[in-house]
């Protein structure tokens, strides 16, 4: 008697735990189909983005597009504001500072037209999203040195870039005001956050026929400023209004 209630129980049993491997699977199945969907709809609506973008005029280089199809924005946002990621607008990071609108990083990258092999500096780098583009665009050839003056953003943002693995881009926990003068000449020199005035040791660290993006306070305003160094180290400036950005730290 003993033997058979035995037997009963191990069938039971196994019937049992036969039943839930199989509810286990599916579940499984379950959850991986609702994250693949998730990750389809993400980079459908980044697509949309982008498409928009091209479409009123403020992405048109190839390599500019690419590091925008490569580098999801979504990874450099914070938690709270996830679903927001594919707004065209600037979302909060902390600490007063943001995450810039979508169409101003087209618009500067498109101005700073860096290319493949060459010296970046990217001041202000916040979230780090900027700095992934820029190591998207410059390649392995090239390097991107990123400078962010709050420690808190400096290291939220060095996890985020260690998941890409970037081996073209250092970051460091500093001011830009005064540039970085141990990997100077750049040729490019981007600045996300608005000064008074030009930080004069920016346009000594750009190489002949270099660029520097920054946004200033001009006659109408927030300005994103086009710097242009010549062969024979003339400086020519072009100006864009209509822009706002968070205040250059002077430290």
């Amino acid at each position: 008697m003993k033997w058979r209630e035995l037997r009963r129980f191990y069938f039971c049993f196994g019937t049992a735990f036969y039943r839930l491997s199989l509810l286990y699977h599916k579940f499984r199945f379950f959850a991986n189909a609702v994250k693949s969907v998730r990750v389809w709809l993400k980079k459908a609506v980044m697509k949309k983005l982008i498409a928009n973008l091209k479409k009123i005029g403020v992405l048109k280089t190839l390599s500019v597009i690419r590091a925008f199809e490569s580098v999801n924005r979504a990874d450099f946002v914070s938690e709270s504001f996830r679903d927001s990621a594919y707004e065209d607008r600037p979302l909060p990071i902390g600490f007063g500072q943001t995450i810039s609108q979508p169409y101003t990083v087209a618009f500067m990258l498109e101005l700073l037209a860096a290319r493949t092999g060459q010296k970046v500096l990217d001041i202000g780098s916040g979230s780090g999203w900027t700095t992934a583009l820029l190591a998207s665009i410059v390649g392995s050839k090239g390097h991107v040195w990123a400078l962010e003056i709050v420690p808190t953003l400096f290291e939220a943002a060095k996890q985020k870039l260690a998941k890409f693995n970037l081996k073209n881009a250092t970051l460091l926990n500093r001011s830009g005001w005064s540039g970085y003068d141990k990997e100077a000449p750049f040729d490019r020199i981007l600045v996300s956050a608005t000064g008074k005035t030009l930080p004069p040791r920016l346009i000594k660290q750009l190489s002949p026929e270099g660029r520097l993006v920054i946004p200033l306070i001009g006659k109408s305003g927030q300005e994103i400023c086009l710097f242009e160094k010549t062969a024979e180290d003339r400086v020519a400036e072009t100006r864009y209004p209509g822009f706002i950005f968070v205040p250059l730290i002077n430290e």
